[in-house]
């Protein structure tokens, strides 16, 4: 049963893509679908003979997002680039020579049953020689910037601020989507309401789509499970 739902999954991930996991703090807390959870956050009592209030950013409010529901902006600018070139070359060559010059009077016997080339102080030769090469390189380079609002889903105990957002963008018969989540500190947004992708603990950032063109782009689903599944 278990190898059956295992070949069940691997069948669905060469189908429809590989899914996403969920963002984990350190366990799972915040899927990708989730629900706004309302929760109470009293703002602090001012103070007394002053209009500023203890832990805001401007003169009479803190416009940073704080609460379930709030939106910040998160600024996406990933330039990743990765390179690796390994190689490996091994190789070994061994010989033996063992002799029997003296095998309990009988190396004169064996001379005359064995054929006539046969010398007792060489019996037995061996020899071997082997060896391996291998090579392997990667280059790698990903660009992305992009813009999006995120929305805050539910703060955990200690302060922080769990978010999600989506955008969908429609253009003829092709849809774009950004799909980003993730755990922020309130200290890390920006007073202009943004936070940087870096500054997202168990970021969870998607960039695809799907439509005519994404569709003649992905490999056929047959083709991919043969693939997945050759031993060749």
């Amino acid at each position: 049963m278990l190898g059956s739902l295992g070949a069940c999954s691997s069948i669905k991930e060469a189908v429809k893509g590989p899914e996403m996991a969920p963002v984990g703090y350190p366990a799972a807390l915040a899927p990708l679908d989730q629900k706004i959870l309302a929760q109470a956050n009293t703002p602090p009592p001012p103070t007394a003979n002053s209009l500023w209030r203890n832990g805001a950013r401007t003169f009479f409010s803190d416009q940073r997002a704080s609460r379930p529901g709030d939106i910040l902006t998160v600024l996406i600018n990933i330039n990743d680039s990765a390179k690796t070139s390994n190689e490996t070359t091994a190789g070994r060559t061994t010989s033996n020579n063992v002799g029997i010059p003296n095998l309990l009077g009988f190396e004169s016997s064996l001379g005359k049953i064995l054929p006539s080339t046969f010398n007792p102080a060489s019996a037995i030769s061996t020899s071997s020689k082997t060896s391996s090469d291998g090579a392997g390189a990667v280059n790698r380079q990903e660009q992305i910037s992009l813009t999006i609002a995120a929305v805050v889903t539910s703060v955990l105990p200690n302060g922080n601020l769990v978010i999600q957002g989506t955008q969908e963008v429609q253009t003829n018969n092709d849809v774009r989507r950004l799909t980003v989540a993730g755990i922020v500190r309130p200290e890390d947004i920006a007073s202009n309401n943004t936070i940087l992708h870096t500054q997202i603990a168990e970021a969870r950032i998607n960039y695809g789509g799907r439509g005519d063109i994404a569709r003649v782009q992905k490999t056929p689903a047959l083709q991919s499970i043969m693939e997945k599944f050759s031993p060749f």
